[in-house]
Parts: C-alpha cells; structure tokens; sequence
C-alpha cells in the first residue's frame, strides 16, 4: 500500500529569512508518505517564485545549492507516491499557474473522487493539462473560481463546495499562504511554530526535526491563512455540519509511530492493537515477531500482554525501494528477500506469532510465510493489525482492485490455507476503533466496510486506478 503525500508549508514573520531549509528538513522527516518525487516553491519579494522539483527522493532531487537557491520567507514542499496519476516528472509538484499578475502554487495530499469530471469541464474552458493527476485539477478550479471572485476565502470555499474526496492542501498565492483540511479531515494536517516561523505539516514528526511545537491540529474544514504576523482561521461555511472520517490507516500502517496526528499517539494505538490482537488471538508460541518496521509496536503490545517474548526473526533492508511485481511465486520471494531476511537462529525449531499491519493481495504474506518455514520455523502464526480489506480505497490509498483484493473473494480460512500459516487472525472492527480512540462514525473504514463517506462514481476504479496500474504492471501487449 502506497499513501498519497505528504506537504509542509512554512511562513516566517522576518519577510527577509529564508524558508526552504526548514521545508526540506520538513520533507525528509515526511519521506515515508513518498519517495517518488520531491518539490518546493517560495516566494521573494523581490524575484517572485522560486521553484523545483525531480524525481526520486528528497536528498536526490535538493542539493545545498539548490536550497540557497530556492529563497523566500513563505513557501511550500511535497513528496509524492502516485495514487490518481502516474509516477513522472509532469505529475511531481507544487503545480503552479499564473495568476494576473502573480501566481497559484499548491501542493496535495489527497485524492479527488470527482476529479475526472471537473477535468473534463475545465479541458472545455480551455485549460491545458501538463499532468494526469487531481491535483493540478485543484489548481485550476481556483484560478478559475479568480475569475468571478476577488474574496481569496470565497474563492477556496466556493472551490472546496466542488470537491468531493479527501485533500489537505497547502497553497501560495504569491506571497501568502493558505491551508487547508478537507470538511471531513480524512488526511491529517497539523499547525506549529518554531522560533519566527509558522509551520504546518502531514504529521508532527515533522516539527521535531526542526525544532517546532504542535499548536494544534487544523479542524475539518479549516482555511488558515497568515496575516500581519498572526494565524488567521475561517472555518469554510460549507464544512459546517459534515462528518469527520479520519483515515483509520494513518494509525494502522502509513504515519510514523513516534507522530502525534489527531491529539492521539500512533505509537500507542499501535501498542494497543497488538494488546488487542492477544485478547481476540491468544497464542501459545516461543516468540512474537514482527513484519518491520509499521508492526513493530504492536507485536510489542502482543508480547507484552501475551508474555511471549519479543524478537527479531526478520531483518529489513531499508535501501531497497518499490520492487517489482514478479509473475512466479520463485520470483515473488526473491522480491520479499530483498526486503526481508530471516534469522535463522533465531526461527529454527520455534513457534512464531507473526504480526503484520495489513494483508491486501496475500501474495507478500504468502512468500513471507515459505521464507520462515523455509528457515526452521516449526509454526507460522499469522496475526494482522487492520480488519480485512474488502473494498479499494478512494481517498489517497493505493489499494488493489476488489477483484485483486484477496479477502474480498475468499473466507478467512481459505486465506489461511494459501498462505500456509498454522494460523490467520485479523483485529475486529471494533478492538481497531477502541485502539485508535476515536468514535467509529469519525473514521473512515471504507476499505473494511465498504460504507464510504462520500459519494463514489460507478465508474471511479476502472477509471482513477489505470495510470497507477500501468508503473507497476507495464501496458499488455495489446496496450502495446
């Protein structure tokens, strides 16, 4: 599974400091929501925007010379998987147009349901696409709402009313920033301050590399914009009354653990799905181990609770990027190699509760279960941290198709007999909401439910879902 993004935005008091070494430093700690792409724009008063972005990582595309090159005392960064778009350099951002005599930069994390038919009615306005992806559809929908509308927080709002799906954003409209959480606040977005500078991110680690400390996180449907040195909040009159529907994946598996999101710890919603995952699957076995690195606090929480003692059976290579998607189940496990090791002395001969976040395809699962028997585990107990998903996601997540979607089309023994575990456990619905501490009707658990937030187009998986499959699968030859 692949998140969206994640964005920074920072704006300094001190119109003469520099902002793009915060921002890159924001984007290194956010790295883990996207190693596809990397982009940051600012603005100085006296040469406008100064921008770039590239592919690969962040320490790729910046350089020391490029981060003194970006000046500005605003400005905003990205990091990027694909989801809605493919992996090139047109989809990479902020995406930025002209706008009168200035500029619209913005970047997204997020992804539009509708985007599809806003594209359409923009491409018969006259505007040109450079990319495939909803964001830059974001982009424009506000340059043209500029055309009717002078008032900046009407603008957004009147643009917001269009869309339908989950989007932080953060946004330069010159040299001012403006932020902000979708009505529901399916992805996370946090506000803080370091020293002069106003900072807003993904998530709270990335404050804790540069020093900042959490105000708070945006409300749903927030717009925060800064002004004479202040933090200036609207609530968008169209927000008022939606639901909230936190993404519940955030704590599950796509947040680091040491991130504070939604005044909640990951690393103890964690901890507590592993307690949770003994009370429902309680194991007699020699050792608990995780699937590193997202599992590790719950097979703590397991341990803890269980007395099985904690260990190390797998060894993540941390180097090794996207791999890809193998046509032989030989091949399958030299991917999972890659990334995954086993201790041999440590497996040989025991019992083992494997615990994961998630299990989407099976294929991963299943290779993951012959490498441990293959190194001397007598027993595989598998126990998974996130209810089955049944459902692709439409908010931001690359999940499979329902079809792909292995506990979509078969019972939960059926799964255990493919993949060869002695046992298969999945959380409950109701241990996962009790572990993150947030009431069921604020999450979003579409992808175990199927009970979406929002509207969804019939036609939305075959249509936002190709380009993504493409970068992995390769065109057929048909395609060809």
């Amino acid at each position: 599974m692949k998140d969206k993004c994640g964005i920074v935005g920072i704006h300094s008091k001190d119109g003469l400091m520099d902002v793009s070494h915060l921002i890159y430093y924001g984007l290194y700690a956010l790295q883990h929501r996207g190693q596809e792409s990397a982009g940051i724009a600012t603005h100085n008063i006296n040469y406008g925007l100064n921008f770039h972005c590239g592919m690969g990582l962040v320490t790729d595309v910046f350089d020391n010379n490029l981060i003194k090159s970006l000046t500005g005392n605003v400005g905003i960064g990205h990091v990027r998987y694909s989801t809605t778009g493919q992996s090139k350099i047109e989809n990479s951002q902020p995406f930025f147009t002209e706008l009168n005599d200035g500029f619209i930069a913005m970047a997204h994390n997020g992804d539009i349901v509708n985007s599809g038919s806003l594209r359409d009615e923009l491409t018969k306005k006259g505007y040109e696409f450079k990319s495939d992806t909803d964001s830059e559809v974001v982009c424009y929908l506000i340059k043209e709402e500029f055309k009717n509308e002078a008032d900046i927080l009407k603008v957004i709002d009147n643009v917001s009313q269009k869309l339908i799906g989950s989007y932080s954003l953060v946004i330069l409209i010159n040299d001012e920033l403006y932020v902000l959480r979708d009505p529901m606040a399916m992805k996370p977005l946090i506000l803080g301050q370091t020293g002069d500078h106003f900072v807003v991110a993904s998530e709270s680690v990335a404050f804790d590399v540069i020093d900042a400390e959490i105000i708070r996180d945006m409300e749903p449907g927030e717009l925060l914009y800064f002004k004479d040195n202040k933090i200036n909040s609207y609530i968008l009159p169209s927000a008022k009354g939606s639901r909230r529907a936190h993404c519940m994946f955030e704590y599950v598996y796509f947040a680091r653990p040491d991130s504070v999101i939604d005044e909640r710890s990951v690393y103890n919603a964690r901890l507590k799905i592993g307690e949770a995952l003994y009370k429902e699957n309680p194991i007699d076995a020699d050792l608990v181990l995780p699937v590193p690195d997202s599992s590790i606090p719950a097979a703590i929480g397991y341990a803890r609770a269980s007395g099985i003692p904690y260990g190390e059976g797998l060894i993540k290579n941390r180097y090794v990027g996207r791999t890809f998607i193998m046509p032989t189940q030989t091949e399958r496990e030299i991917a999972v190699r890659l990334k995954l090791n086993p201790l041999k002395h440590e497996l040989e001969g025991k019992s083992v509760v494997v615990i994961d976040d998630s299990i989407v395809r099976g294929t991963t699962s299943e290779s993951l279960v012959r490498i441990l028997k293959a190194a001397g585990a007598k027993e595989v107990h598998m126990l998974i941290g996130c209810p089955p998903v049944i459902a692709p996601c439409y908010y931001g997540v690359a999940l499979a198709t329902k079809d792909e979607l292995i506990a979509a089309n078969l019972e939960i023994e059926e799964i255990r007999k493919q993949l060869g575990a002695e046992t298969l456990g999945y959380i409950s619905i109701e241990s996962l909401i009790e572990a993150i501490g947030i009431d069921g009707e604020n999450l979003c658990l579409g992808c175990i439910t199927e009970d979406y937030p929002t509207e969804i187009p019939e036609d939305l998986e075959a249509e936002s879902y190709y380009d993504y499959y493409q970068t992995i699968k390769g065109p057929t030859d048909e395609e060809k």
